[in-house]
């Protein structure tokens, strides 16, 4: 065995090996207290200061002071309301019930996606109510579906006293269609219709026609009701007045 270990340790002597690692070193460098932080530069300071000066100035300001405290949260989103500035004379806007002032049907007749009720509710994934106020109302005189990145309905009533005219339209609009995105009405007054946040507002919204084209129009020259229930925004136009257009809207009921 003595001459068998001499043998291992003679050729041990011409063998490679790895440097020993510098463990000491290592665990001195871990040992060292941590640097300080380094401070800001004095240009990020002067920044900061400016801002924080500007943002103390705009508190003082009312109005400034309640857009930025004043805001909606939904989950993670922040929605800051516009403030809502009513015309002078709001009550100026609602004219008797008379129809619109011109003949409708021709250009009703233009109007693409004209339908029959029964077709409508197969074409669409949600309900179309039907409105039990006043209490002849019947069925709508004209039914019209179309696709709005989601199949949007219109239902239009001609006016009992003038078969020329329109009463009101109701439209249901599936959430998702730029047919409300692309339309900012402006808004008269805020009211609600079953406990639900409305807009009474005027402004128009878009059509397509028969010919092809896509233009942003009204059917009533009068004001429109704006809620929403579920997935589903209504707009009911009409140039009744804000109290009977609720009463419409409340008294919506599956046919």
């Amino acid at each position: 065995m003595n001459e068998f270990e001499k043998q291992l340790i003679e050729i041990a002597k011409g063998m490679d090996y790895p440097s020993t690692p510098d463990v000491a070193g290592f665990v001195s460098e871990r040992l060292r207290p941590a640097k300080s932080p380094r401070f800001i530069s004095k240009t990020w300071a002067w920044s900061l200061t400016i801002v924080l000066i500007l943002l103390s100035s705009l508190m003082l300001i009312p109005p400034a002071r309640a857009a930025i405290l004043e805001f909606i949260q939904i989950g993670i989103v922040r929605i800051f309301p516009q403030p809502i500035e009513p015309t002078a004379e709001p009550t100026q806007t609602i004219a008797p019930i008379t129809g619109t002032p011109i003949s409708s049907l021709p250009f009703l007749e233009t109007i693409a996606g004209k339908t029959t009720l029964e077709d409508a509710q197969e074409q669409v994934t949600y309900p179309i109510l039907l409105p039990t106020y006043p209490a002849d109302i019947g069925e709508p005189d004209y039914v019209f579906v179309q696709n709005a990145d989601g199949n949007m309905t219109i239902l239009v009533w001609l006016d009992p006293q003038n078969s020329e005219s329109v009463l009101m339209s109701l439209h249901f609009v599936p959430d998702g269609s730029w047919a409300i995105e692309k339309v900012r009405p402006t808004t008269l007054e805020e009211t609600t219709v079953n406990g639900v946040r409305a807009i009474w507002a005027v402004g128009p919204y878009p059509l397509r026609f028969t010919n092809g084209d896509l233009d942003f129009t009204r059917i009533v020259h009068g004001n429109v009701l704006i809620w929403a229930d579920g997935t589903i925004t209504y707009r009911l136009e009409t140039n009744m007045s804000l109290e009977e257009a609720i009463q419409i809207a409340e008294s919506l009921q599956n046919p």
